[in-house]
């Protein structure tokens, strides 16, 4: 029981904090974009070194799915795990409501923005974006927490990918390479950001499950 609420507790302050910084500071400008992206990476720093000795801080549906493929978890643990992130986002969300006193911007994912070379980001680029960004992050977790020597850097290694990924996401879809992120928020918005949230499912859950077999068929050391 201990792991599912550490696993709920972490993804309602992922989108608590994280998404609160970017809510609060925008991402229209660099500024903001910087700060977001550090808010998510640093978020994620805290909880692998806080809960990530009883749950090993998935916080992340996407992430979960990898684990379960690669055999780390049983199937149960997976569908629990996943449960407990969706209901630690909606509770992270909502306390974001409460604070902001609005429902109107939780920092839900979207596509349709123009980028500054005056392309626009189509629902294919988005899911494509979506897709490539969570192939990374997730094969970076997978090979980073794979031996035991590399436990003491692995909190830093995956929240600097995670920093790295927003960096460059944000201007696309708001970087969401994480499905229960993505679902609280479009919920509690509805309107475009619910009519678009399955691309921030399906995406971040195809690109962890390509990391996954990659990671297995190619990065995994043979006993």
């Amino acid at each position: 029981m201990k792991k599912y609420i550490c696993e709920g507790v972490g993804t309602m302050l992922l989108t608590l904090l994280a998404c609160g910084v970017a809510c609060i500071l925008g991402c229209n400008t660099v500024a903001g974009v910087i700060g977001t992206s550090f808010a998510f990476g640093l978020v994620i720093v805290c909880a692998a070194y806080s809960i990530g000795n009883v749950s090993g801080c998935h916080i992340n549906p996407a992430v979960t799915i990898a684990m379960r493929i690669d055999n780390r978890m049983s199937t149960k643990d997976a569908i629990l795990y996943i449960v407990s992130q969706v209901l630690g986002a909606f509770c992270g969300s909502l306390v974001l409501a409460l604070c902001l006193d609005s429902f109107e911007a939780l920092g839900a994912n979207g596509y349709g923005t123009i980028l500054p070379n005056g392309t626009e980001v189509t629902l294919l680029i988005a899911l494509l974006v979506e897709i490539i960004l969570t192939f990374f992050f997730v094969t970076v977790i997978m090979a980073v927490t794979s031996k035991k020597e590399h436990s003491n850097i692995a909190g830093i290694v995956i929240g600097l990918t995670l920093t790295l990924v927003h960096l460059i996401g944000i201007s696309f879809t708001g970087t969401s390479v994480n499905p229960a992120r993505s679902l609280a928020p479009a919920i509690l918005q509805a309107g475009d950001a619910l009519t678009q949230v399955w691309v921030f499912i399906v995406g971040p859950i195809l690109g962890g499950i390509l990391a996954a077999l990659f990671y297995k068929f190619v990065l995994k050391e043979k006993k």
